[in-house]
Protein backbone atom coordinates (compact mmCIF):
# COMPACT_ATOMS: atom_id res chain seq x y z
CA UNK A 1 0.00 0.00 0.00
CA UNK A 2 1.25 3.47 -1.23
CA UNK A 3 0.44 6.15 0.97
CA UNK A 4 0.54 9.72 -1.04
CA UNK A 5 2.11 12.15 1.58
CA UNK A 6 -0.02 15.83 -0.27
CA UNK A 7 0.04 17.17 3.14
CA UNK A 8 3.97 16.71 3.67
CA UNK A 9 6.10 19.72 2.48
CA UNK A 10 7.88 17.36 -0.05
CA UNK A 11 5.12 15.82 -2.05
CA UNK A 12 6.28 12.05 -2.16
CA UNK A 13 4.88 8.56 -1.49
CA UNK A 14 5.44 6.22 1.46
CA UNK A 15 5.26 2.37 1.25
CA UNK A 16 2.73 1.52 4.21
CA UNK A 17 2.63 -1.58 5.65
CA UNK A 18 -0.95 -2.91 6.66
CA UNK A 19 -0.77 -4.23 10.11
CA UNK A 20 -3.33 -6.12 12.07
CA UNK A 21 -3.52 -4.36 15.55
CA UNK A 22 -6.70 -3.04 17.16
CA UNK A 23 -6.88 0.76 16.31
CA UNK A 24 -4.23 0.66 13.86
CA UNK A 25 -4.43 -0.06 10.28
CA UNK A 26 -1.32 0.90 8.82
CA UNK A 27 2.65 2.12 9.60
CA UNK A 28 5.59 3.31 7.03
CA UNK A 29 8.57 5.52 7.55
CA UNK A 30 10.70 7.51 5.75
CA UNK A 31 14.28 7.49 7.22
CA UNK A 32 15.88 10.04 5.00
CA UNK A 33 13.25 12.15 7.12
CA UNK A 34 13.37 10.39 10.34
CA UNK A 35 8.99 10.46 10.14
CA UNK A 36 6.83 7.49 10.64
CA UNK A 37 3.51 7.98 10.07
CA UNK A 38 0.61 5.76 11.63
CA UNK A 39 -2.68 5.15 9.95
CA UNK A 40 -5.34 4.59 12.56
CA UNK A 41 -9.20 3.86 12.58
CA UNK A 42 -9.46 7.83 13.62
CA UNK A 43 -6.83 9.25 11.16
CA UNK A 44 -3.53 9.32 10.18
CA UNK A 45 -0.72 10.75 11.86
CA UNK A 46 3.09 11.71 11.88
CA UNK A 47 5.66 11.20 14.29
CA UNK A 48 8.90 12.95 14.10
CA UNK A 49 12.59 12.24 15.03
CA UNK A 50 11.95 8.38 15.20
CA UNK A 51 15.21 6.72 15.04
CA UNK A 52 15.98 4.05 12.47
CA UNK A 53 16.04 1.23 15.30
CA UNK A 54 12.50 2.45 17.11
CA UNK A 55 11.08 1.67 13.43
CA UNK A 56 12.47 -1.53 12.86
CA UNK A 57 11.68 -2.74 16.31
CA UNK A 58 8.25 -1.34 15.98
CA UNK A 59 7.54 -2.96 12.23
CA UNK A 60 8.88 -6.09 13.23
CA UNK A 61 7.23 -6.23 16.45
CA UNK A 62 4.95 -9.57 17.10
CA UNK A 63 3.11 -7.00 19.30
CA UNK A 64 2.53 -3.63 16.71
CA UNK A 65 -0.58 -2.45 19.18
CA UNK A 66 1.59 -2.75 22.70
CA UNK A 67 4.62 -1.44 21.23
CA UNK A 68 2.81 1.63 19.34
CA UNK A 69 1.17 2.56 22.99
CA UNK A 70 4.52 1.94 24.80
CA UNK A 71 7.29 3.46 23.08
CA UNK A 72 5.65 5.41 20.38
CA UNK A 73 2.55 7.17 20.92
CA UNK A 74 3.64 7.98 24.94
CA UNK A 75 7.37 8.86 23.33
CA UNK A 76 6.75 11.27 20.06
CA UNK A 77 4.81 14.05 19.56
CA UNK A 78 1.85 13.44 17.03
CA UNK A 79 0.68 15.60 14.12
CA UNK A 80 -2.70 15.07 12.22
CA UNK A 81 -2.11 14.42 8.36
CA UNK A 82 -5.66 13.56 7.71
Amino acid sequence: MRLALGTLSNLSTMEMKTVNAANLRAIGYDAARRVLVVQQSSGTFEFSNVSADTWRRFSQSSNVGGFYRDNIEEEFTKKRLK
